[in-house]
């Protein structure tokens, strides 16, 4: 049995405010559905959303947009499997998350050296 919760509830889970849960609806990141009862407009949401919330922060920290993720999804959604070779084309997305990576560590690198530099006294090797 798959658990459904509010957009509420969910707020309260992710510690996301309820625009950003809307934002990444309209966009095609999250889904909900009616709720069970039908004299009301409420939506629920699965149980697993928490868990795509969390790869969305994770990809938003890598330098992903949400327009690229959005776009990734809609690939990934409307694909033909007898045309669309998805292993390559998450290959070019994980290649693009390595050369993110690979820039941050060398700007986190200069970063420590500056550091460094700045602690160490003048004159002083």
């Amino acid at each position: 049995m798959v658990l459904q919760m509010r957009i509420g509830e969910l707020s309260r889970r992710s510690g996301l405010p309820r625009d950003t849960l809307r934002f990444y609806e309209r966009h095609g990141l999250i889904a909900s559905r009616p709720g069970p009862e039908a004299t009301n407009s409420y939506r629920d949401y699965p149980d697993d959303t928490l868990i795509t919330l969390e790869q969305i922060g994770d990809a938003q920290a890598a330098g992903i947009s949400i327009a690229q993720l959005a776009t990734l999804l809609g690939q990934l959604g409307a694909a033909d499997p007898e045309t669309f070779d998805g292993v390559a084309f998450l290959q070019e997305r994980i290649e693009e998350v390595e050369a993110r990576i690979g820039r941050a560590n060398r700007f986190l690198d200069s970063l420590r050296q500056a550091k460094q530099a700045l602690a160490t006294p003048s004159g002083q090797p």
